[in-house]
């Protein structure tokens, strides 16, 4: 390989560049993907890139945001890291939103920032900003490069740090000189963090308080999280349900880490949960959480979540442990080493039967219901729709409103790794970019984007990726001409005044597919939707469809804020 930047010094010693050292420590992590957008601060990374002829594929997204929002996709759906590259100032700050994306999803991914040389830091220079002040709350670590020796120890570190304990974004900022200038390579990459020591191994005693609480419980509730997906833990977790015949909640996140049509599956809880999830939960004596963080939208009013149960809680981060429930067994530890401990143990199955029963019955009773559209696509019709004729097994990934609620009611959820969506920060304009990195990670599978029409147009630039590498990534807009959920609280909250959230001049987007290259196809009757999903999921290819909806659907049920779980609304009458 000709390297043309590297030199030979009279001693024999080979000189190369930090982004050499660079390109290098990232082959030797095994990164098959890299997100990017070049620019003055990284232009030195991109040129050792091609110098070494692209030992990784390199994906040129049209936005730092769709750049990061693919690697969380990619993380997701592979379990691998994300890596990201950006320029300085907007670049680096263009990638925030996306950052803090994956912070509170727990998303594992290696950020490369670049940054103006050494000698105008703290100039207000060209494009530079302080992009370790900016990232510092929400990033597992960051670095600034000081000398280029460090760069791969600093990368070898990087990757441990977003991949081990509870997952993350790590930041490396890069001034150019850095990357630019020639140095020798350091004899030692040896990964130097003798005080992050994650706790993967639960404690004994901790899980034997556990066991002692299940076999006195009359009435449990196991909580399922995406830690379970995180840790590759749905196995154990179906496995352990079935020992001890215990009823399953899932938050948003942890859809997929038990089979969705499991007899035992009571569905999502939380604000736009089950009937049956929610009471469950507030009926409970006895809850189990394994890899949840009590997020807000999942607890409701803390007084009435779970207000007579004894409280277990399994957890790789100890910060999330009593921090919004109180918790009688608090265990810190890998979700599926917790699993894997508590089957082992020798536990007497409590008696469950009739409480189950009961639980059944509600099921029957109180399911996800919706009245059909006599005129437009009924759009929690359409979803189930989608299922059917994706068989259930495609990766699924939603923007951020009231599409993504009914993705996550009505599209059952059998497989892990297949659901992609913003549940922490809630971030619009997610949707589309992660299905792409959704696709270049499992190129194999079928990958369906469902999204709104406010949401797609926030990274909409990114249908020129799905072109380029034909993609065959499935489109569909849920096209309420309205911020859907905005405009539901609206509704509900604030006397109909629909400030701002109605958008009546949404562009045509058959159109801009078209300008894209792309296939698309406007469905505004639901006779013709069987018929347009089999033709779509038939064709070897993208396709946009722009499905056309009644523009004040609701999502029921619903928890109005400062209620508790047990006070939902729009339960089925």
């Amino acid at each position: 390989m000709a390297v043309e930047a590297r030199q030979k010094t009279e001693a024999g010693k080979e000189f190369v560049t930090g982004a050499d050292l660079l390109i290098e420590a990232l082959v030797e992590a095994k990164v098959e993907k890299v997100f990017g957008y070049p620019g003055g601060a990284v232009l030195p990374i991109y040129d050792a890139m091609f110098r070494h002829e692209f030992p990784f594929e390199h994906i040129l997204c049209r936005h730092e945001q769709g750049s990061i929002h693919a690697a969380e996709g990619y993380a997701r759906v592979t379990g691998k890291p994300g890596v990201v590259v950006a320029t300085s100032g907007p670049g680096a700050t263009n990638l925030i939103t996306g950052i803090t994306d994956a912070m509170m999803d727990s998303l594992p991914l290696v950020i490369i920032t670049g940054q103006v040389a050494q000698g105008v830091i703290g100039t207000d220079a060209f494009q530079e900003a302080d992009v370790l002040g900016l990232t510092t709350p929400i990033t597992k670590y960051n670095y600034q490069i000081q000398d280029a020796k460090e760069l791969p120890r600093v990368i070898n570190e990087a990757f441990y740090i977003a991949t081990t304990g509870r997952p993350g974004p790590v930041l490396i900022d890069i001034p150019k000189n850095i990357s630019a200038e020639l140095t020798v390579r350091n004899e030692s990459n040896a990964i130097e963090l003798p005080g992050y020591q994650p706790n993967v191994k639960p404690n004994a005693l901790q899980l034997q308080k556990l066991a002692s609480l299940l076999e006195k419980a009359e009435r449990p509730v196991l909580l399922a999280g995406a830690g379970v997906l995180l840790s590759d833990g749905a196995t154990y977790l179906q496995e352990f349900v079935e020992k001890y015949e215990l009823p399953v909640v899932n938050t948003l996140l942890g859809l997929g880490s038990f089979p969705g049509e499991h007899e035992l599956f009571l569905g999502m809880g939380g604000m736009h949960g089950t009937y049956t999830a929610n009471m469950a939960i507030y009926e409970a004596d006895f809850l189990i959480n394994i890899g949840a963080r009590f997020d807000d939208r999942l607890t409701g009013k803390v007084a009435n979540f779970a207000p007579g149960a004894k409280v277990a809680h399994i957890d790789i981060d100890p910060a999330e442990i009593g921090k919004i429930i109180r918790t009688d067994v608090p265990i810190v530890g890998d979700a599926k080493t917790a699993l894997q401990a508590l089957l082992a143990m020798d536990i007497k199955k409590p008696e469950t039967t009739e409480w189950v029963t009961r639980l059944m019955e509600n099921k029957v009773n109180y399911p996800y219901w919706y009245n059909r559209s006599e005129k437009q696509v009924s759009p929690q019709w359409l979803i189930e729709q989608i299922c059917e004729k994706s068989k259930g097994e495609a990766i699924v990934a939603t923007d951020v409103g009231q599409h993504q609620m009914w993705a996550a009611q009505f599209y059952a959820f059998n497989k892990p790794h297949n659901w992609l969506t913003s549940g922490g920060l809630g971030t619009m304009g997610f949707g589309l970019p992660a299905a792409i990195g959704a696709q270049l990670g499992r190129p194999d599978d079928l990958v369906v984007a469902i999204v709104g029409d406010g949401g797609i147009q926030m990274t909409i630039q990114e249908l020129a990726v799905i072109h380029e590498r034909n993609l065959p990534v499935k489109v569909f807009i849920v096209n309420n001409e309205a911020l859907g959920m905005v405009r539901q609280w609206q509704e509900e909250f604030h006397g109909e005044r629909y400030s701002s959230s109605l958008l009546t001049q949404n562009p045509d987007f058959l159109k801009i597919a078209e300008g894209y290259g792309i296939r698309s196809v406007l469905v505004d009757k639901e006779k013709d939707v069987p018929g347009v999903l089999e033709e779509v999921f038939a064709y070897d290819g993208p396709v946009l469809v722009d499905f056309r909806i009644h523009w004040k659907e609701k999502v029921f049920p619903m928890v109005a804020p400062g209620k508790g779980i047990n006070e939902m609304v729009g339960v089925k009458p």
